[in-house]
């Protein structure tokens, strides 16, 4: 369990007492466990959770002048118009997934209008968004413990996050000050 989940839980609760629709973020480092969380909160809570992985860019969109930009490897345009916009005016939302094995896009994946909606992944608190989030949440792992979580993960993803993936991640997180910006910064550990 995060050591800071019931403080999460206790946000979040308070936030749905006090408003129609809340939306939140859970940004941060890789393998700290954002995808873990975002479960443990869908299993306490009526939600809908959306994953930045599924926003992948599309082959046509991965260009040099793309990949040189912080927080660029992801297709925060398509986010934005999919999921973000429609959240906020209160509707369903319906987005195709990326699909990392094809690099296409899947078939539309319906989601259907919920009180408390969570964005998991790196990117989700993208400066392209704006300030959409009612309480954006960053994850943090150490340097050694998501070293040892990546060599868990299969063997041909090794080099990819080690030589790109975290790289670019810092890069985003630099250029935007992205932890700062959040809410709660929370480990990512496992509590002894």
């Amino acid at each position: 369990m995060f050591p800071c989940f019931s403080e999460i839980e206790t946000r979040i609760h308070r936030l749905m007492e006090q408003q129609e629709t809340v939306l939140v973020a859970i940004e941060g480092s890789c393998t700290a466990g954002k995808t873990t969380l975002a479960r443990l909160l869908e299993e306490r809570f009526d939600c809908n959770v959306f994953h930045m992985d599924d926003f992948f860019l599309q082959n046509h969109q991965r260009t040099a002048e793309r990949f040189a930009q912080p927080g660029g490897n992801v297709d925060y345009e398509r986010f934005r118009e999919e999921v973000l916009l429609p959240l906020n005016r209160g509707e369903a939302v319906c987005f195709r997934p990326f699909d990392c094995q094809t690099r296409q896009l899947k078939e539309a994946n319906p989601m259907p209008r919920k009180k408390l909606n969570i964005i998991e992944g790196t990117y989700s608190c993208h400066p392209y968004f704006g300030q959409p989030y009612d309480l954006k949440i960053f994850l943090t792992v150490t340097a050694e413990t998501q070293k040892d979580r990546v060599l868990q993960r299969p063997a041909f993803l090794h080099r990819s996050f080690f030589d790109s993936w975290i790289p670019m991640e810092h890069a985003y997180f630099d250029a935007y000050a992205i932890q700062d910006g959040c809410h709660m910064v929370c480990s990512g550990q496992e509590e002894a």
